[in-house]
């Protein structure tokens, strides 16, 4: 019995060594075959480094402003009882927006008028009776007084009258109306915003270390979204004398023109200054940089070495330059001529080998316009 329970044990040993070499067999055969396996080469399209001559420009973000813009408010309390314009108008210097009630004023002015109409008699007589030498120069002085605070005061009401029917101060573009007939207005109550459009400012301010580059009349080109793409001329027409003591950058103002009415005030704009200094740049598709955080790299397609015939990638850091539409400018890290991989970046590693098609490499433009604008 003990025998047969020793074969037994025995038995189960030599199955269990049997199929553990079977098994090593096996994993060191895998393990041979997977150090033996090759990648397949991964498809890229390329693009080559190209030397071009950019103009020279410097950049900044700009809010627009109205050449002249105020809110319409009477000078003296009153009801309004005419409303003479339609929100969102354009108006005409001088334009009557509102008239205020003047029935009292109109009521006091025939004996105000009538006041001055007296004392201009009297002071002819006086004139007369001074000159023979009847009155005394003080009754004379009396007279003469008494006509021009006459005068003075039938003025004052006439001013009065003439305040009380608001006009339009400039040429402009009327706002909201904010004000309703028989309404009770105080001194300085908005009636309507006025501001006039065209032409517009657009405020930017740049760092002092480029206040050197420009001067006033350098061409500046905006664009905004609310007017995709296009862009809008103008010309620097100030320069702030006074540094912000605290960002130390300068506030510029630029001159541009909007018959259209399409920019208004308060927008915000990406603003270029052309500068008359054009630079040799290398350039390459935006979408050839891997961006990281330590530093931007391109992988550099060239022949493989020691791996046969084929192609590789080298992964190449880079610095930027400026950016134009679809490309970039690389300040350093490639020479002209050399080709790297243009799409798909983010995928790819350095060493790894690939096959170039650019059949369906995507086209890249210096000033891209989007087929949805």
């Amino acid at each position: 019995m003990k025998k047969r329970i020793i074969l037994t044990v025995l038995g189960l040993i030599s199955v269990v060594f049997l199929l553990g070499g079977v098994k090593a067999l096996q994993i060191g055969s895998m393990i041979s075959a997977g150090k033996k396996f090759v990648p397949p080469p991964e498809t890229v399209t390329v693009a080559s480094v190209k030397s071009e001559t950019w103009d020279s420009s410097l950049t900044s973000v700009g809010t627009l402003t109205a050449v002249q813009g105020v809110t319409v408010a009477p000078e003296l309390p009153g009801k309004v009882v005419q409303i003479l314009f339609q929100s969102g108008a354009s108006v005409h210097k001088g334009e009557v927006l509102v008239r205020q009630d003047t029935s009292s004023e109109q009521a006091q002015l025939p004996g105000l008028l009538a006041q001055v109409k007296v004392t201009k008699s009297a002071l002819q007589r006086a004139e007369k009776l001074f000159a023979d030498k009847i009155i005394s120069p003080s009754d004379y002085d009396n007279a003469v007084a008494a006509h021009d605070q006459a005068r003075a005061a039938a003025e004052n009401l006439r001013t009065t009258i003439e305040k009380k029917t608001i006009r339009a101060p400039f040429s402009g573009r009327l706002g909201i109306r904010q004000a309703n007939l028989g309404q009770i207005l105080k001194e300085g109550d908005p009636i309507v915003g006025l501001q006039a459009l065209d032409p517009i400012f657009v405020d930017f301010t740049l760092p002092q270390q480029q206040l050197a580059q420009i001067h006033l009349g350098l061409p500046v080109r905006i664009t905004s979204d609310a007017l995709p793409g296009v862009t809008v001329a103008g010309k620097i027409s100030a320069i702030n004398p006074q540094v912000d003591a605290d960002t130390r950058n300068l506030k510029v103002q630029a001159t541009i023109a909007n018959a259209s009415e399409k920019l208004r005030p308060g927008m915000y704009v990406n603003v270029a200054i052309a500068l008359p200094v054009k630079n040799k740049v290398l350039t390459l598709p935006a979408t050839s940089v891997l961006y990281a955080p330590y530093s931007d790299s391109v992988f550099v397609v060239e022949p493989a070495t020691g791996k046969g015939q084929g192609l590789a990638l080298r992964q190449q850091f880079v610095r930027l330059g400026a950016k134009r539409g679809d490309f970039v400018a690389i300040a350093s890290g490639l020479k002209e001529g050399e080709s790297v991989a243009s799409t798909g970046v983010f995928k790819l590693r350095n060493g790894q080998s690939v096959v170039v098609d650019n059949k369906l490499a995507p086209s890249f433009e210096k000033a891209p316009v989007p087929e949805n604008k």
